[in-house]
């Protein structure tokens, strides 16, 4: 199969790959650029653990093709921290103990950083909503709301 070139700008830097047409974003992201935070869980959109914001939207990279983010902005958790200074959601995620195993940490944040995109200033039944595609199988969803809420009030 022939490849496709690709651009995109991928954690605030443009980039251009070469690429089989049918892979898909999480294996694009996870393959040619090494980006670990995006993690395959359930390779159905359902757990969002691959959750990362194409321009400023949460999308579960497991069923998007890595061609449709041509002309694009794509963001994965490795582009949140800058200068070494994580964001405010990493930060909050650690402070309220909301890590938890951590398997699905990069997706709840990111669906919390796509959800501040639209309104900086979300009410918690707002957040539950936003992060209700993202699964959690450790102990709940409690802390998780807590430190979307304590980033928000930052």
């Amino acid at each position: 199969m022939e490849k496709v070139k690709i651009s995109f700008n991928l954690n605030y830097e443009d980039v251009t790959v070469e690429i089989d047409p049918n892979k898909r974003l999480i294996d694009m992201l996870r393959e040619d650029f090494k980006l670990t935070s995006v993690k395959e869980g359930c390779s159905e959109g359902e757990c969002g653990a691959c959750t990362v914001i194409v321009d400023s939207k949460a999308v579960t990279s497991c069923i998007m093709l890595a061609p449709q983010v041509q002309g694009s902005s794509v963001i994965t958790l490795e582009g949140l921290s800058k200068n070494g200074e994580l964001d405010k959601l990493q930060r909050a995620f650690i402070d309220a103990g909301a890590v938890q195993c951590g398997f699905c940490t990069p997706g709840m944040i990111l669906s919390a950083k796509a959800l501040f995109m639209k309104n900086p200033n979300p009410a918690r039944e707002e957040i539950k909503k936003a992060m209700s595609g993202n699964i959690c199988r450790c102990t709940g969803y409690k802390k998780i709301i807590d430190a979307v809420e304590i980033a928000r009030d930052k």
